[in-house]
Order: structure tokens, then sequence, then C-alpha cells
């Protein structure tokens, strides 16, 4: 897919190009970062996360129930509704715009679009789920963006259940000092939640970008505005020299290592019971009416 992007560049005739993902897009937008950086001039992660086990959304009774609805759910309406819940926060939905809340007017637009394109294939999701899953930075990848010269920023919602933003976080850590980390209030879809901040994020990236500002200065610039906060490294219990620390450090990387295996049991049950429902329904016996002798 980051080839894909560089071949469409080649095909426009655009020597270098500000690129913006969001996603499994800031997923891809690292790939094509790190296969040709001479391309760059700024890169932009918006609610971006790594692959493999950090694909796993957060474990919760909320996310629990988004699941099962939806792989239950056979219909644009039952899609909408498990769209909604997982891409926007609930203050989010629930303000009034007129005399609606814009979880009914959202809600009609999704039901609208899912109908028009009709829902998403079986081998579309598994592709995707397969995408994501095999996706991976390697540190030779990872330091080839830092060193490239171009500035990055990752931008992220707080409330963000699908992309978790501990992993954002650590992802801008490795891209030091090159990256800056943009937390806003928001969901999974913190651009629409909040696109003038996130409109002045990309902005204040692109000026950095031109004016030639040194990636140690735009790391650690101190910004604020209403409603967002930028951060130049943000720190990780790891990095804490207070001796007394050191037992809730272990603790802390211990607890981590038990959450990711438990998202690896809770992954496998999940494509184990999707494939289960593939197998059962390819040997589901099929009527045959009795022809006249």
């Amino acid at each position: 897919m980051a080839k894909d992007a560089l071949a469409l560049l080649d095909h426009l005739g655009w020597k270098k190009a500000h690129v913006f993902g969001h996603s499994m897009g800031a997923m891809i937008a690292c790939k094509l970062a790190a296969i040709a950086p001479e391309r760059l001039c700024s890169l932009a992660l918006l609610n971006a996360t790594g692959g493999g086990f950090e694909c796993f959304p957060k474990i919760d009774r909320q996310m629990i129930s988004l699941t099962f609805r939806f792989l239950r759910a056979k219909t644009p309406e039952q899609r909408a509704l498990v769209d909604l819940e997982a891409h926007y926060t609930k203050e989010y939905l629930d303000e009034y715009v007129g005399s609606c809340t814009r979880r009914k007017i959202l809600y009609q637009e999704y039901v609208k679009a899912i109908s028009s394109t009709g829902m998403q294939s079986n081998s579309g999701f598994e592709g995707q789920i397969n995408a994501c899953w095999t996706h991976k930075m390697t540190p030779k990848e990872l330091d080839t963006i830092r060193s490239s010269g171009f500035l990055v920023s990752v931008i992220h919602g707080r409330d963000d259940i699908i992309a978790q933003l501990n992993h954002a976080r650590r992802l801008a850590e490795k891209l030091h000092p090159a990256a800056r980390m943009v937390e806003l209030h928001g969901g999974h879809l913190v651009s629409h939640e909040r696109p003038e901040e996130v409109n002045q994020a990309l902005k204040e990236l692109i000026k950095a970008s031109k004016s030639k500002l040194r990636p140690e200065d735009w790391s650690y610039l101190p910004e604020e505005a209403s409603g967002w906060l930028v951060l130049g490294m943000p720190m990780s219990p790891s990095v804490k020299s207070n001796e007394g620390a050191s037992g809730l450090v272990a603790v802390y990387h211990l607890l981590g290592k038990v959450q990711l295996s438990f998202l690896y049991f809770i992954g496998v049950f999940l494509m184990g019971f999707q494939h289960m429902r593939n197998v059962l329904r390819i040997m589901k016996p099929v009527r045959v009416a009795a022809s006249d002798s």
C-alpha cells in the first residue's frame, strides 16, 4: 500500500509532499516515510498505532459489547450503531445540533453511506485485519524516519478506544527528536470532533517544515491552545530516575505483558470464532427442490 502511494506521487509528478495518514493510513504513511524518506516534506500520523498486539483495542465492557455487536451486524443500521460508538465519544454524540442530537444526524449519514457501498465483505475484513496484524516498523525503519530531517506530528484523541493512546505516545518516543505529540479530547475520529485543533496542528507542522526548523527545536516547542496540548517528549515510567520508583516500573512492565497475553488470547478466540462461522456457512446443506420426472 505504501508502494501504491509512492506510485501515485510519481504519476502526479510530485517530487515531495506533506504526508498525512489516519489509523491504518498512518501505518501506510510510516512505511512510505521509511522506504522513500527523500519524498517527504513532513509526516503527520493521526490516531496511529503499531501492528500486531497494538492493533487490539482497549479491553473493557464497552469494547467487548462493541466487538460482539460488530460480528453480529448484518444490516447497515446495525453496523452504523456500532461504528458511531467506536468512532466518537459519547459526549460528542449526545450534543444537540439544532433540534436533533449529533448521534441521530450521523446515524442517518452512516446508514446512507453503508447502504450505498454495501457491507464490508468477509474477504475485505480479513484482508484489513491481516494488513494491520502483519504491520511492523523495524528499529532500522524508525531510525530512517528519525534521521531523515523532516518533522513529524503524532496527533491522537485521548478517548480513542480503537487505537490506544499509549501506543501513539510510544511511537512518538521512538521518533524523538523529530516527533511532536499532540493530544486532543476526542475519539478515533478526532479530526471530526476537533477539526479546528487538528487543522491548527497540521498548519504548525507545515509552517515549521517550510521554515526549516530543526527537529530538536520542534520536539520541545512549548505551545498551548484552547482544547489542545502539545507535548515534546511524553514521560514514561521507564525514564523516571527516582530509585524508589523502580518497583513501580517493574510492576508496570509486568502488567503490560499480562495485558498483551490477554489480548492475544482474545484475538485468537475472535479469529477462531469467525473461522468456525465461515466453515459452518459452507457446510450448511442447501435445499434442492425435487424435479418432476
